[in-house]
């Protein structure tokens, strides 16, 4: 699957070569140019990584930073001219992941990006949920030493909400990451692949433990049982 890079970047032509450099790379890129557009299209888009002036129209980078929560913020890379350090102390502060001065070289700029992927999205190997026992190399589903029969989409699935694992995973998301589209059509795709994996998965489908609906967002993966919101003891 491509990953999605958000570009915020009022500059046109740093855009367009942006853009056009991570396109080749292989990247699926959508651009804004105004600080006040980027939580919007961020929450269409599902972005995995957010390029971010600092100097914006509108909202600037570190109000867009400070605008997600722990929980919803993406990886981001700040892309500015501002290069004091109080400007980077603040953008970490907000929840950046790495901070490169303009100009920079395109090839570090890749390398950096390919670098806070890596760190920020770490994948799994194996999902433990209750008794069963999910292993993503070998592609098998055990349960009390019973095999148990996921297809290819339903493993993808399992994959994707447990490497997002105690958060909420939007349909959009699922759709994009899972299923391959671009653009997410309206369609009852996942809601209807969860209530099928619900049913190989949970001791009780109509009371799940462990794949939880968030109404209107999304499904919420809990490993140990728990529904969202509810802290442990």
């Amino acid at each position: 699957m491509k990953k999605r890079v958000l570009l915020v970047e009022d500059d046109v032509v740093l855009a367009r070569v942006l853009r056009d450099n991570l396109g080749f790379e292989g990247y699926d890129v959508r651009c804004v140019s105004d600080g006040n557009q980027v939580a919007s299209v961020a929450k269409d888009f599902s972005p995995d990584l957010v390029l971010l002036d600092i100097n914006l129209p509108g909202k600037s980078g570190f109000d867009v930073c400070d605008g997600w929560s722990e929980a919803e913020r993406p990886s981001i890379i700040a892309l500015t001219a501002r290069a004091q350090k109080v400007d980077k102390v603040r953008a970490f502060k907000s929840g950046v992941d790495d901070y490169v001065t303009k100009p920079f070289d395109m090839d570090e700029l890749m390398a950096r990006i390919n670098a806070v992927l890596r760190r920020t999205q770490p994948s799994i190997d194996r999902l433990v949920l209750g008794s069963l026992v999910v292993d993503f190399v070998h592609r098998t589903a055990t349960r009390q030493g019973r095999e148990v029969e996921l297809t290819h989409r339903e493993f993808e699935l399992l994959h994707h909400l447990g490497t997002h694992a105690n958060s909420v995973v939007h349909r959009d998301d699922l759709l994009r990451a899972v299923w391959g589209y671009s653009e997410a059509p309206m369609t009852r795709a996942v809601d209807h692949a969860v209530a099928r994996l619900r049913k190989k998965v949970e001791p009780d489908p109509g009371k799940p433990r462990f794949i939880h609906t968030v109404h209107g967002d999304g499904y919420y993966l809990s490993v140990d049982g728990r529904p969202p919101g509810t802290s442990s003891p």
